[in-house]
């Protein structure tokens, strides 16, 4: 199985239940549908762990180029590992965290494996790859989800405070992601990228 597309309202157990069961155990994109308007759904979808969501009703064209926009990331994620372990593996560092490109492992300072979902781990490197850099809410969607923010988007907002619970101290006073008013995001902590050959 490549992706899941969940819809919210289903018989029995609800979407976003059924997303929260998957995360648990899979990093497998999730698309979720919504009901047309209700920024709430989709809100709590990606609080759940959604790749990606599409309000209903929708063009069934939308759905395909979404579909194969998620899989791409998710393949272009992948086959770049696959080469990694090949030739070179980055590691990359910052407050005793560290993150394996080859495995998309991070490590917590305590050694501990951290859990991270496709969308969440394409977040991270964008900032390791741009430390101390402000990026905008439009930059951050343009190079994790190849597309162009709404006037009500809030999906990055919602994988930046997705990412603080892993990375952050106190999330709720976030250290290494912090908030550039009128600004967007910028990864505050020092980046080390060393290579280790394959």
């Amino acid at each position: 199985m490549d992706l899941i597309i969940l819809d919210i309202r289903m018989p029995g157990e609800d979407g976003f239940t059924v997303c929260q069961k998957i995360r648990k155990t899979s990093d497998i994109p999730i698309i979720m549908l919504t009901a047309n308007g209700e920024d709430m759904d989709r809100i709590i979808g990606l609080e759940m762990g959604a790749d990606d969501y599409l309000p209903k009703p929708f063009n069934p064209r939308e759905l395909v180029a979404r579909i194969k926009a998620v899989l791409r990331r998710t393949a272009e994620t992948k086959n770049s590992h696959k080469e990694e372990m090949h030739i070179d593996t980055e590691i990359y560092t910052f407050v005793n965290w560290k993150l394996d490109t080859a495995t998309r492992v991070l490590m917590s300072p305590d050694d501990l494996e951290i859990s991270i979902t496709a969308g969440e781990y394409t977040l991270l490197m964008t900032f390791l790859e741009r430390p101390k850099r402000v990026l905008s809410r439009d930059q951050l969607l343009e190079i994790t989800h190849n597309r162009q923010a709404g006037p009500f988007d809030r999906s990055i907002d919602i994988q930046v405070s997705r990412l603080r619970q892993k990375i952050e101290d106190d999330p709720k006073n976030p250290k290494l992601i912090t908030t550039v008013r009128g600004g967007g995001y910028m990864f505050t902590a020092p980046v080390k990228k060393r290579v280790q050959h394959g």
